[in-house]
């Protein structure tokens, strides 16, 4: 397996004393614990409230303040001490370097609001989802095979945090991809948005340069929230939409000459075989001057540890709520699918936003 130099120097040599070790085996096993420890450490303003006091509170001032019992502050204070988000001195309580960031940092929170959210209950239906392959977690929210079907009906602070998690990363690296996508000598008159969700990455794209049509390819139901999102925007004349469910592998994509097919997290809502399959469909309306263009954060491929870290652990979403089969992908195994379907990588760019790469792709000659 390829890694980054970083990546190899954590994950191919064993880090830990065996004290340390130990801590990390109790840490996994009260995981559930922690994360709503520290989630309503949050959202009672409790790390809110120390950070604007760096002397220190109390835990009768910090109860006051968070209008909770004593006994309920001391537990959560209590267990942040052992979690590593508070510090206590005396009879005083600060914050920690571990509080700052799960305070501060648009990442942990996004996070967060994600897990409890959205995958928090499924979970527990992570081992039937991983027998059967299939999101069996998604059942606490309604009958939908994947939640893509699903989406458009989620209850709205579910439909909040999956949208906030999925804006976040993406939106980061949109302004390094744009200048990728039409200022790389190639003419861009039209662009195919493939899984285009609420048309951002669309708007983007007709904002930037004023002669380009997009055309948005996604689910009936996603068409529809895209056109709620970008009516009477300016540019949104120029943002066409074509029904699809690209699960059935024989929708075929649009005919019309595309200069550019555009696929942003995306592929990572399929398996290895419907990535193929996607690829492929997506090849045969190519021509020598089509590119296909997949931005990805490919955990591999990440400079930073925590990075990989969170991507990895991304991929149960999918296994237990989004469709039981897809993955956030290694990048040789998404350029194996993309090879497999006749299409050959013409370049690769890393480092954008947060850590996403771009796939360039063209049609291989035969």
């Amino acid at each position: 397996m390829k890694l980054t130099p970083s990546l190899e120097k954590i994950y191919s040599h064993e880090q830990q004393s065996a004290l340390e070790a130990q801590r990390r085996a109790q840490e996994i096993a009260f995981a559930p614990v922690v994360f709503q420890v520290s989630r309503l450490m949050l959202k009672f303003g409790i790390l809110e409230y120390l950070s604007e006091h760096r002397e220190g509170a109390t835990q009768t001032e910090i109860a006051r303040h968070a209008n909770l019992s004593e006994y309920a502050a001391q537990v959560l204070l209590e267990a942040s001490l052992s979690i590593g988000t508070v510090l206590v001195e005396g009879d005083s309580y600060t914050l920690s370097k571990a509080g700052w960031f799960l305070l501060n940092d648009d990442m942990a929170r996004a996070n967060l609001n994600f897990n409890h959210d959205v995958n928090y209950l499924g979970l527990f239906r992570l081992e039937e989802s991983l027998i059967n392959g299939k999101p069996e977690g998604l059942k606490v929210f309604g009958p939908w095979p994947t939640i893509y079907e699903g989406l458009s009906s989620l209850p709205e602070q579910v439909q909040k945090s999956w949208f906030g998690f999925d804006h976040f990363y993406s939106d980061g690296a949109f302004e390094a991809a744009l200048k990728i996508v039409f200022d790389g000598g190639r003419k861009v008159g039209r662009l195919l948005d493939v899984g285009g969700n609420t048309g951002r990455w669309a708007m983007r794209c007709v904002a930037y340069d004023k002669e380009v049509r997009v055309t948005v390819m996604d689910l009936p139901q996603q068409l529809e929230m895209m056109r709620k999102q970008t009516a009477g925007k300016p540019g949104a004349e120029r943002i066409d939409g074509y029904g699809c469910n690209l699960l059935d592998e024989h929708a075929a994509f649009p005919a019309a000459h595309f200069d550019v097919i555009w696929m942003s997290q995306f592929l990572d809502c399929f398996s290895e075989q419907e990535v193929t399959g996607i690829c492929r469909r997506a090849a045969n309306v190519m021509d020598n001057d089509t590119r296909l263009y997949i931005m990805e954060t490919f955990w591999d491929r990440q400079r930073f540890e925590t990075a990989a870290y969170c991507l990895t652990l991304t991929s149960l979403y999918f296994t237990a709520m989004a469709n039981g089969n897809s993955k956030m992908y290694h990048s040789d195994d998404m350029r194996r699918c993309v090879e497999t379907a006749g299409l050959e990588v013409e370049k690769m760019a890393d480092g954008l936003g947060l850590g996403h790469s771009i796939m360039v792709c063209k049609k291989r000659n035969v």
